[in-house]
């Protein structure tokens, strides 16, 4: 089957979101214009990763710019979508990999998650063959204007941490890794 290449050129709404509790959650990306809607599923931490290194490439964009680029050093607020995703909610594909480039010519940010790509093991004990095309997995492009990369970022980092159990001092979310707490003179969870 031919690749499929799902692309939206500045969206009219780009989110991460949820179905399901805490704990049993699924997590998508879901771009959608002029009626059309691209729903991909992706892991917590992958949505993790994406927020935080879309953060990074933006904090990196206005630094080489001098701060002459068109990106917001914080998401605006009269941007921000809190809007549950749009239904119906149809899955293309299962993300694997993820891309981030800043595209200084048309001062925007260009994410791509490509389809998980299914290896079938060989019963032998050769190397595994990799189940894939000529033309490669399916992908969801999107181009995001600065502030938009912005929104996004800061609903997908609220998102992940909207399932984390609140420290009993500070009210902060509690992270996986340990969290050392402002409120509690340095107390470690």
């Amino acid at each position: 089957m031919p690749r499929q290449v799902f692309f939206y050129d500045q969206p009219e709404r780009f989110v991460a979101g949820t179905v399901g509790q805490p704990g049993a959650r699924a997590f998508y990306l879901q771009a959608s214009a002029r009626g059309r809607i691209t729903s991909v599923l992706l892991e917590k931490n992958q949505v993790a990763a994406l927020a935080e290194r879309i953060e990074e490439v933006l904090d990196e964009a206005l630094r080489r710019s001098g701060g002459d680029a068109a990106i917001p050093a914080a998401a605006p607020k009269d941007l921000l979508d809190t809007a549950p995703l749009d239904l119906p909610l149809e899955q293309e594909f299962r993300v694997g990999t993820m891309a981030l480039a800043w595209d200084s010519v048309d001062a925007c940010l260009v994410v791509e998650a490509q389809a998980l790509v299914e290896v079938d093991e060989e019963e032998d004990g050769e190397e595994p063959v990799f189940q894939d095309d000529e033309n490669g997995p399916d992908m969801l492009r999107v181009r995001l204007s600065g502030a938009m990369a912005r929104v996004f970022a800061k609903r997908a980092l609220d998102l992940v941490a909207a399932g984390r159990k609140p420290c009993p001092f500070c009210n902060l979310p509690l992270d996986p890794e340990g969290h050392l707490c402002p409120r509690a003179n340095g107390y470690r969870r």
